[in-house]
């Protein structure tokens, strides 16, 4: 099972390099994932992501905008994205985004989690062990920065069940006690969680005391 850990590092940690003959603030990372995009004048287009950023993002099409336009691209499991084309390229366009620093953090877990959701088989197949924990106490933040006290049922190095009457969204990202993850289910009492990273045994102490 080969986590991706040094490209989330350059994802979540943006360093300054030089990629395709371009300084770049964010390293792109490769995923595929289709899309469309919207032209200034409203026209609109089919896409694949090609790599991405939290800065930016490379796509290839058929169809051709103008450096310097304004578009707009949603991408499958992503979402939307504003942003201005910075390049065009041999079989596509590259875009800069036009998105806060709360998008870019939750941009940053969405990449982290596609790039490796195949590390993390589901509740039909875990390959890591779940512990019982119930009656352990933990936190949970959601999306909008509300934090909850939960009960922890279970832990495993890849993910948590959960005990809460809050429901956050499947697929959404929260935080429980200080390790970043996804909402994979609903259950009579609560929520199932995958974390973005395997967590070890000493790790799993420190997060989930």
């Amino acid at each position: 099972m080969a986590v991706h850990t040094s490209i989330i590092r350059d994802v979540l940690h943006p360093t300054d390099a030089i990629l395709a003959g371009d300084m770049r603030k964010h390293r792109r990372v490769p995923l595929s994932l289709g899309g469309r995009f919207m032209r200034a004048d409203r026209s609109e287009y089919t896409c694949q992501l090609k790599n991405v950023s939290v800065g930016g993002a490379a796509v290839t099409t058929a169809h051709l905008p103008e450096v310097g336009e304004r578009v707009v691209v949603y991408f499958d499991h992503l979402g939307g994205f504003e942003g201005v084309v910075a390049r065009i390229t041999s079989d596509g366009f590259a875009f800069v985004f036009k998105v806060t620093e709360h998008k870019r953090e939750k941009l940053a877990a969405q990449i982290t989690w596609l790039i490796n959701k195949d590390d993390f088989p589901g509740a039909a197949g875990r390959s890591h062990e779940r512990v019982g924990t119930r009656g352990r106490r933990t936190t949970l933040r959601v999306e909008d920065g509300v934090v909850i006290d939960v009960e922890l049922l279970d832990l495993s190095a890849s993910g948590a069940s959960i005990a809460t009457p809050a429901r956050p969204p499947i697929g959404s990202f929260v935080v429980a006690g200080k390790t970043r993850a996804i909402v994979r289910r609903h259950h009579e009492h609560g929520i199932g969680l995958q974390f973005l990273s395997l967590l070890s045994p000493e790790a799993m102490r420190d997060r989930f005391p």
